[in-house]
């Protein structure tokens, strides 16, 4: 063994350093350079409008992507959220309608009270899917995969498989308002984002999910309440979906049965892109938001250069098996 075995590795360069920093910071310097060479690729990427445009294209699904990072957190799967963000847009919508046919008795009601019919409902998948984690076991594929299903039909059934038009003004204005000039979609992610970091970073709560996910054998040794954890996590996912449900409906002006098609698999696709393990206990908030902000520049960028949207399901794939195959390689190190 030399004597230069045992000396210290120093500078900025060094290979713990630079792995250290990609770890931190790759995200990011990935968002920027995707966003350079789409500028240089395209006038008008670098628009106002089109920015706009691309924030109003993210913002539903960093709201489903946050609350998704709350279950992959503790080594779970939501695969329910596209079915619920369709039932709780038309369930919602219901209540809001001018549509003699389309609405409930009663309908129109205040838009206050559809925003909590909407987010009840998504709460209510949640917390069923929750139940049937925690309390028996059941893998969250196989629950969420049921409650996938079970919600895309009680859509169906609920509106009879017909679209609910006709939505009242007060109501849209979540999907086609803004404050100060900023969206009121874009608002909204943004108050979600601050609210979910500040519950992941600041609160007891916040650290027991983390807890969970790591090591849940070990938070259950500590008295840790996994079982509420788990629940809970699931409830908050559900809760957004709902959210993003009636943010959807209010954009496009009507509630559709086939809304949501698939979105779980852009939710799943930003949180894993911003470095969340699927492995649990590894992740933050703004890694999603950058990764829902990546999938949004993307699609926009390839829309731009008038590439079909089919090359955009590809190299989603990618990204995704791409970012698993990081994080895998990466516990292995560990």
């Amino acid at each position: 063994m030399s004597l230069t075995d045992n000396k210290p590795t120093t500078g900025w360069f060094n290979s713990d350093r630079r792995r250290l920093l990609i770890q931190e910071y790759g995200i990011f310097l990935a968002f920027l350079l995707l966003s350079v060479i789409l500028s240089l690729s395209n006038e008008y990427f670098l628009t106002a409008g089109n920015i706009s445009n691309v924030l109003l294209q993210t913002s539903i699904n960093g709201v489903l992507a946050i609350g998704m990072t709350f279950v992959i957190l503790t080594r779970g799967i939501d695969l329910s959220v596209g079915s619920v963000v369709a039932l709780a847009g038309i369930v919602s919508a219901s209540f809001v309608t001018t549509s003699a046919t389309a609405g409930i008795a009663g309908a129109p009601y205040p838009a206050a009270v559809a925003l909590l019919v909407g987010i009840g409902v998504g709460l209510a998948c949640g917390a069923i899917v929750g139940f049937i984690v925690s309390r028996f076991a059941v893998p969250a594929f196989v629950a969420t995969l049921g409650m996938l299903s079970a919600a895309r039909g009680m859509t169906l059934i609920y509106g009879g498989g017909k679209p609910v038009p006709a939505l009242i003004p007060e109501f849209r204005w979540i999907g086609t308002g803004n404050i100060l000039g900023v969206p009121m979609p874009v608002v909204i992610l943004a108050v979600v984002f601050i609210v979910s970091w500040w519950v992941l970073t600041r609160t007891r709560f916040g650290r027991y999910i983390y807890a969970v996910g790591g090591n849940p054998h070990a938070a259950i040794t500590s008295g840790i309440n996994v079982t509420r954890i788990r629940f809970a996590v699931y409830g908050i996912s559900g809760s957004l979906a709902g959210l993003a449900g009636m943010m959807l409906s209010a954009r496009t002006g009507s509630a559709l049965p086939q809304a949501g098609i698939a979105y779980e698999l852009d939710a799943i696709a930003a949180v894993v892109i911003g470095g969340t393990s699927l492995s649990g206990g590894v992740g933050r908030v703004t890694g999603t938001l950058i990764g829902a902000l990546i999938i949004g520049v993307m699609n926009n960028g390839l829309d731009l250069m008038g590439i079909q949207s089919y090359y955009q399901q590809v190299l989603k794939g990618a990204l995704i098996v791409g970012a698993v195959m990081l994080d895998q390689k990466r516990n292995q190190g560990l």
